[in-house]
C-alpha cells in the first residue's frame, strides 16, 4: 500500500489516521506492518465502506480536503470495493539502526556470511551477493538500470536482490541508485 510523503508525515503527526482504497479484495489486514520512509506503520483496521457515506471528517482523517475530493480520487479506479484502512505509526524502521551498526564482531560477520551464502545458493542466476555489494561500493548513486546492465541482468530482478541486501542492513537506497551503508562498508572492508 503506497502512501505519498505528505500523507506519511501527517500519520507521524497524528493528523492522518486512515486511508481509503478501492480494491478487488483487501490488500492489507489488521496488524500488518508497512515499512515507509517515515518509519513503520501499523494497520489498525480494514473495513469495506460505501463511498457515498464518506464525510468531510472521513476525508480529512485521510489527508484529503473534503469528501467530494476523496470520492473523485477513489473513482479513478472504477472497479472494486472501497476499504477504510486504519493507520498509526508503530515506530522507526529497524533497518535504519541496523544500517548504522558498523561494529561487526566475528559472530555478526559469520551470520552475514551464512545469510549471503544462502541467498547465493537459492539464486536461479548463480552467486550474486559479493558482486552486487562490490558494484554498489564502486558505483554509488548510479541508476539501478545501469548497475543491472553492468551485471548483465534485468532491472527488476536486480532491484529485488538489492532489497534483500537492504534487509540485512548492507545497502541503502538513495533518490538515484544505492550506496553501501556503514554496516555494508564494514562488512565489505574486512
Amino acid at each position: 500500500m503506497l502512501l505519498r510523503r505528505p500523507v506519511l508525515d501527517a500519520v507521524v503527526d497524528g493528523r492522518v489516521t486512515r486511508a481509503y482504497r478501492r480494491w478487488d479484495r483487501p490488500r492489507v489486514k489488521p496488524g500488518s506492518r508497512l515499512r515507509t520512509a517515515v518509519g513503520v506503520l501499523e494497520v489498525t483496521g480494514v473495513e469495506a465502506v460505501d463511498s457515498e457515506t464518506l464525510t468531510d471528517d472521513d476525508a480529512r482523517a485521510a489527508g484529503v480536503a473534503d469528501a467530494a475530493t476523496l470520492r473523485r480520487e477513489l473513482d479513478r479506479r472504477p472497479d472494486g470495493v472501497v476499504y477504510r484502512v486504519g493507520l498509526r505509526l508503530a515506530g522507526p524502521d529497524p533497518r535504519v539502526a541496523l544500517r548504522a551498526d558498523d561494529a561487526l564482531d566475528d559472530d555478526d560477520r559469520a551470520a552475514l556470511d551464512a545469510r549471503l551464502a544462502r541467498l547465493d545458493r537459492a539464486s536461479a542466476h548463480g552467486p550474486w551477493t559479493a558482486r552486487t555489494l562490490t558494484l554498489i561500493a564502486e558505483n554509488p548513486e548510479v541508476r539501478a538500470p545501469d548497475l543491472a546492465a553492468r551485471m548483465g541482468r534485468e532491472t527488476l530482478p536486480f532491484k529485488r536482490d538489492v532489497r534483500k541486501l537492504k534487509e540485512l542492513g548492507l545497502t541503502e537506497s538513495l533518490p538515484v541508485g544505492y550506496r553501501l551503508s556503514p554496516r555494508g562498508r564494514a562488512y565489505l572492508g574486512r
